[in-house]
């Protein structure tokens, strides 16, 4: 049995999944017809997240070179929402209404479960985004992501810092998109809960994709803040360190959410501060591990960057394959739907957690997340405790 840094309840050894050509379906769309899947993705726009389909692509296409499940291929299209609500509108009926996929799968958008949550109930698709962003990634019983999403990483960011650093007079700077100011009030309002500490400010006026985050970075500054926790993306990430960096606040500490854990950040900076700090969502995979030899290897081969976003697009394409190669019958929207709804948990030593649509989907399960640390002058990432950090059942 796992240990467990906050709380927290027994959960169940987890085992690998392992990766096979799947078997023993036959398509409703006859002999030797493909098996349609797509997503919705945020290619381009002030916040980016090609990886996740990326990887999920990659994935499937590897399928397909193994033969396909039970000979059907399958067809995976993704589409740019570009960010903007017309696009993520329109992305989601060509791919639901037009080319009629069976689900949605290995997506990641800043806005488009939010937008588009209402039309897959109607229409009756299930999709398993890679990389839920939005809140309404995580309130509709047709969506359940393989992350555990940025509201429930804000407060295992919080719990990482006040718990494990023993870090008080921590700030919490918002990057707002859209409705999402709520959510992550509640991430914070959770922390609070859980430990009955409070922030010591919270600014939600950080823009995305700043030009200059002097100004935020001086008001945390002067406010008293010893540690500043951001929802920030990679490039805003690096500005805010820079800034601080700039302003000469060598005893700060960064608490970011996973959406910063990458070679390429890492790489981006010689200076941290007293260190950034993450909830990585994910296995660490700086981490030499059996855990995510397969998952590194197929993205190695296919130059796809090592980052959380491409650990979530390939769970998400690996375990709704572990759902179709156990179906029955042909595999259309209405039978891939029932099969998501009905299947059993899956294990796999990447998440914290088994992953089940509905129970997902329901935020019935207890988040988790492994802390890792960027400290100054490493340009590297290092696990910083020995097992998961959990958020205490609800």
């Amino acid at each position: 049995m796992k240990k467990r840094i906050v709380s927290f309840a027994a959960m169940a050894a987890v085992a690998a999944l392992a990766l096979s050509g799947c078997a023993g379906s036959d398509d409703g769309g006859g002999e030797g017809a493909p098996i349609k899947i797509g997503s919705v993705n945020t290619l381009s726009g002030a916040a980016t997240f090609p990886e996740a389909s990326a990887a999920a692509k990659a994935v499937f296409d590897r399928v397909n070179a193994k033969g396909g499940v039970n000979g059907h291929k399958i067809e995976y299209n993704t589409v740019d929402d570009k960010g903007d609500p017309a696009s993520a509108t329109a992305a989601a009926r060509e791919l639901v209404g037009s080319d009629e996929v069976v689900a949605l799968v290995g997506g990641a958008s800043l806005i488009e479960c939010e937008i588009n949550k209402d039309y897959y109930k109607q229409e009756g698709v299930y999709s398993i985004p890679g990389i839920g962003v939005d809140t309404g990634c995580f309130d509709s019983p047709n969506i359940a992501p393989v992350n555990i999403g940025p509201f429930n990483d804000m407060t295992l960011t919080l719990l990482n810092g006040s718990e494990n650093l023993k870090l008080d007079n921590i700030c919490v700077l918002l990057e707002i998109a859209g409705s999402t100011k709520p959510a992550y009030m509640a991430g914070v309002d959770r922390w609070t809960k859980i430990t009955g500490k409070k922030p010591l400010l919270i600014d939600d006026t950080v823009p995305y994709g700043g030009s200059d985050y002097t100004p935020y970075i001086v008001k945390a500054k002067e406010a008293g803040c010893k540690a500043i926790a951001v929802n920030a993306i990679e490039p805003d990430a690096i500005g805010q360190v820079k800034a601080a960096q700039a302003q000469g606040w060598d005893d700060v500490t960064f608490l970011f959410l996973t959406s910063v854990y990458s070679d390429n950040f890492a790489k981006a900076l010689d200076w941290t501060g007293a260190g950034a700090h993450i909830p990585a969502e994910f296995y660490p995979f700086t981490e030499d591990s059996d855990i995510n030899a397969d998952w590194k290897s197929l993205m190695e081969e296919n130059k796809i960057p090592l980052t959380s976003f491409s650990q979530g697009g390939y769970l998400a394409a690996t375990n709704f394959l572990k759902v179709v190669e156990g179906m029955k019958g042909d595999i259309t929207r209405e039978t891939v739907a029932k099969a998501l709804k009905d299947m059993e948990p899956i294990d796999n030593d990447m998440v914290a957690s088994p992953y089940q649509f509905s129970k997902v989907a329901a935020q019935e399960f207890e988040p988790g997340a492994w802390p890792v640390v960027l400290k100054s002058g490493t340009n590297a990432w290092k696990k910083s405790t020995e097992d998961w950090l959990m958020v205490p059942s609800k």
